[in-house]
């Protein structure tokens, strides 16, 4: 099994133990690239977030390896959602790692310190990896997602050496949907329709343009619509 797949797929169980969650759907993604199916869609369901949904693309003949999950929670909750990337391509291993705030934090200070301030620590650890570089995101896109997002490519012994650091973003993230936080004065409904809307716009994020050439137009439809949902 491949870094990333093995990452990924260590994560999910982690997620799924902790929240008592289950597969729902489970769609194969097919391309004509293949004659076989070249990835899966699932979505889980249970306990106490919305859902959970992972999408992996694994197509040996253009050295893509790619593996995503993103946790949402509830519309009406402050608590942010989970997301992790793990990529191996033919050049690079990379990894996309955050918590996607549902508050604007410049104006919400006792969130940003209860919620993401613990983080800091982690990411500056991280980033002093040997191996790892930042990715080439700008800040456009940059803007849906949180300062304490981790985006980088890495060598594979850099990808390993992230483990941690992976694990102690999502038991911090458990911890905050076990005990909550407090009370945010915010349309949390509007504010994440909006922004989930940006965040997975082809116009903000390239890789969708590659996800229809890849899977077709109709399957990437299916994807991006059960992420806005």
């Amino acid at each position: 099994m491949s870094l990333p797949a093995a990452l990924s797929d260590r994560t999910l169980a982690t997620l799924s133990d902790a929240l008592d969650l289950a597969v729902t759907q489970d769609i194969a993604l097919t391309s004509p690239m293949s004659p076989e199916p070249v990835g899966r869609l699932r979505v889980l369901r249970g306990g106490p977030i919305d859902k959970a949904v992972t999408v992996s693309l694994v197509v040996p003949q253009i050295g893509l390896d790619s593996h995503m999950i993103f946790a949402f929670t509830g519309s009406d909750s402050a608590i942010p959602h989970f997301t992790l990337d793990s990529v191996a391509s033919a050049e690079y291993h990379a990894m996309h790692l955050d918590l996607v705030p549902r508050a604007d934090l410049a104006v919400n200070l006792d969130y940003l310190d209860e919620v993401f301030a613990p983080l800091t620590p982690l990411l500056e650890t991280a980033w002093s990896t040997e191996g790892i570089s930042p990715a080439a995101i700008g800040p456009r896109q940059r803007a849906m997602m949180s300062p304490w997002m981790l985006v980088c490519r890495v060598t594979p012994e850099a990808f390993v050496a992230l483990d941690g650091t992976v694990d102690s973003y999502l038991e911090h993230w458990l911890t905050l949907v076990d005990k909550g936080i407090g009370a945010v004065d915010a349309d949390l409904a509007g504010r994440d329709r909006a922004n989930r809307a940006n965040l997975f716009d082809p116009r903000v994020d390239p890789v969708w343009d590659r996800v229809t050439r890849l899977i077709g137009p109709e399957q990437c439809d299916l994807v991006r619509g059960e992420l806005l949902a």
